[in-house]
C-alpha cells in the first residue's frame, strides 16, 4: 500500500490497490482476505495457519514444492474441503460480500474424451435455463460465442468436440467457462500444464488483459517462476504454512525460493526453468 500524503489528490479515493493497479474503483470487483486457514488430515496438517490477501486488480501467484498445499489451498476457497479460520470478501468500499462469484480454471479436466458432447453443449447450460438435450438457443449460442471471443478462441470451436480439443483450446474454453457469470475473483490451478511455451504465454497474456480490463483479483497456483515472475504482481511461498509472501520482485530475490527449488536466481533468469 501507498502512503499518500493528505493533502494530496488520488482519483482513485482511499482505494491504494485501485492506484497501483490503475482502475477505476467503481468497476472494481472483491478483495480476499484469508486468515489462520487450517486443513488437517489423520497424521497431521495440509495446510496451517495460512493468511494471505489478494486485492483487486492484482495477480497472486501461490508457489512452492510439490505437496506444499498449493491445490489444497483452492479447494478450500472453492469450498470442496472442510477448514478453520476465515475466508472473507469485501467490495473496494470495505463492504462485506457474502456470496462471492468464484471462478475456476483446473490445471485438467477430467472427462470421457469419446464422448459426443461440444464445447456448446459444455458453455450454452451455463448461459441459459434451456436443457441442452433439446438443442440451442441462437441466443446462447451467440453468447457463448462472444465470451470465445473474450478469450481469443474462434466461435468455431462451438462445434467441436471436447474430446479433440488441443491442450490449448480446452483451457481457453475453460477459462470462457469460469468468466461466465464475470467473477469476483479468479482462481487459476497450473492452468498452462497441458499447453506448449507459445500456448502459454499467449494465455497470461490473455489473463493479464482481463485483469486490467474487468480489475478482479486472480489467484494463480504455478510451478514456473520465470513466468510468475512475468506476469505475477505479487507472490506467496507456500509450504503448509506461508513462509514469505510480498511484491513478486521481493518473493523472488529472496533466498528462501533459491532454497526450496534449488536453482540460483540467476540460473533460472537464463534458462526460464520450469519447476
Amino acid at each position: 500500500m501507498h502512503n499518500q500524503e493528505k493533502a494530496s489528490f488520488s482519483p482513485y479515493g482511499d482505494c491504494t490497490s485501485c492506484a497501483r493497479a490503475g482502475c477505476n474503483c467503481v468497476d472494481c470487483k472483491c478483495s480476499m482476505k484469508i486468515q489462520g486457514l487450517t486443513v488437517e488430515k489423520k497424521d497431521g496438517y495440509i495446510l496451517k495457519d495460512v493468511s494471505l490477501e489478494v486485492t483487486h486488480g492484482e495477480i497472486l501467484a501461490i508457489i512452492g514444492r510439490n505437496g506444499a498445499g498449493k491445490s489444497t489451498l483452492l479447494k478450500a476457497i472453492l469450498g470442496r474441503i472442510p477448514y478453520t479460520g476465515t475466508i472473507s470478501y469485501t467490495s473496494h468500499k470495505g463492504e462485506p460480500i457474502v456470496r462471492p462469484k468464484i471462478g475456476y480454471v483446473p490445471q485438467n479436466l477430467v472427462f470421457d474424451r469419446t464422448s459426443p458432447v461440444t464445447v456448446a453443449d459444455f458453455l450454452c447450460p451455463n448461459l441459459s435455463r434451456f436443457p441442452v438435450f433439446l438443442g440451442h438457443r441462437k441466443e446462447a449460442l451467440e453468447k457463448a460465442g462472444a465470451i470465445l471471443g473474450k478469450v481469443g478462441a474462434s466461435c468455431g470451436l462451438l462445434k467441436k468436440r471436447m474430446g479433440t480439443l488441443s491442450g490449448g483450446e480446452l483451457q481457453r474454453v475453460l477459462l470462457a467457462f469460469a468468466l461466465e457469470p464475470l467473477p469476483d475473483l479468479l482462481l487459476l490451478d497450473e492452468p498452462v500444464s497441458a499447453m506448449d511455451r507459445k500456448g502459454t504465454e499467449v494465455f497470461y497474456d490473455l489473463v493479464t488483459s482481463l485483469r486490467k480490463e474487468y480489475h478482479m483479483p486472480v489467484l494463480l497456483v504455478s510451478h514456473d517462476l520465470a513466468h510468475v515472475e512475468q506476469f505475477a504482481t505479487s507472490a506467496a511461498l507456500l509450504d503448509q504454512t506461508v513462509l514469505l509472501s510480498g511484491p513478486v520482485e521481493t518473493v523472488m530475490s529472496s533466498p528462501l525460493v533459491e532454497e526450496v527449488f534449488g536453482i540460483p536466481k540467476r540460473k533460472r533468469e537464463q534458462n526460464g526453468n520450469h519447476l
